[in-house]
């Protein structure tokens, strides 16, 4: 009886051993490859934010992060997109610390982060953007950034310059209440009050959700001339095809695992993440 291990040539000469175990990637797409636990310890090496097998939830028995992995290196712009329900917005809030995180850990520059309290995080360097209730609208916009800046109220003038530069409306009107501000103008004014301590990461929960497209476009070209500035940024969104275009590197997540990593251009490429993913809107472009 011939082994089952052993492979044969026609010409019954090169016999080759063969390892009866499947490698567990193959067949895996680069970017499937590269979303494995094992790639991800590879490539995270060194990185400025890491989060190694996330478990979390907001109610005790109900995990929305299932083994979760992220990392963001110094100077990138990652975006996350995924179906509604995949755990973006979750894995946002467990970085920040707002949500209990059950196993798994979060580092930023290498230092254990884990489900940190916010004003830490904001002392090492992380804002902040929430999708709603981002501003206060019984405030002037001017009154909005000096909150930004509580733990450093001697910085303001020379963040508020910096801030204003970047987002001409804020210095404009600095007077107006923020309640008074259309949606994309509360964007511009959340962005720019988590600018305000000099962050070196920016985390960024559904920028351009229900704006105009005109107001969209505006948040990601400002998206872009954040991180030029030298702040690596997170963004989650659901304009997926949009958020690939500008990002350096994306993930796709997937019932609260991360799916697929590449950059953007990759992602966008990808057949499995175009069909499963991006739709038909994708294909088109």
């Amino acid at each position: 009886m011939s082994d089952p291990l052993i492979q044969v040539d026609e010409s019954g000469e090169d016999l080759t051993r063969v390892d009866q175990a499947t490698p567990a990637t193959a067949g895996l797409s680069p970017a499937e490859k590269a979303a494995t636990s094992e790639e991800h310890a590879r490539l995270a090496e060194g990185a400025l934010v890491r989060a190694d097998d996330l478990v979390a939830g907001y109610v005790p028995g109900v995990n929305i992060l299932r083994g979760c992995d992220f990392y963001l290196q110094d100077g990138e712009l990652v975006g996350i997109i995924g179906p509604n329900g995949a755990g973006k917005s979750t894995l946002l809030k467990t970085l920040f610390g707002l949500i209990p995180v059950r196993s798994g850990s979060v580092t930023l520059r290498g230092e254990d982060i884990t489900s940190a309290p916010a004003h830490r995080l904001v002392q090492l360097g992380v804002g902040y953007v929430p999708q709603n209730n981002n501003v206060f609208p019984s405030l002037t916009l001017e009154e909005n950034l000096q909150m930004g800046v509580y733990l450093r109220p001697k910085s303001f003038k020379e963040r508020f310059e910096y801030v204003a530069e970047l987002f001409p409306l804020l210095g404009e009107r600095r007077k107006a209440k923020a309640g008074t501000l259309s949606g994309g103008e509360r964007q511009m004014v959340a962005m720019g009050r988590a600018l305000m301590m000099d962050p070196s990461v920016l985390l960024l929960d559904e920028p351009s959700a229900g704006l105009s497209p005109a107001y969209q476009d505006e948040v990601f070209i400002r998206c872009r001339r954040i991180n030029a500035t030298g702040v690596s940024i997170i963004m989650v969104e659901q304009n997926a095809r949009r958020c690939l275009q500008i990002c350096d590197r994306g993930y796709v997540l997937d019932q609260g695992r991360n799916a697929y990593t590449a950059s953007g251009q990759s992602l966008m490429n990808d057949p499995k993440v175009i069909e499963l993913y991006l739709g038909t809107l994708a294909k088109a472009q």
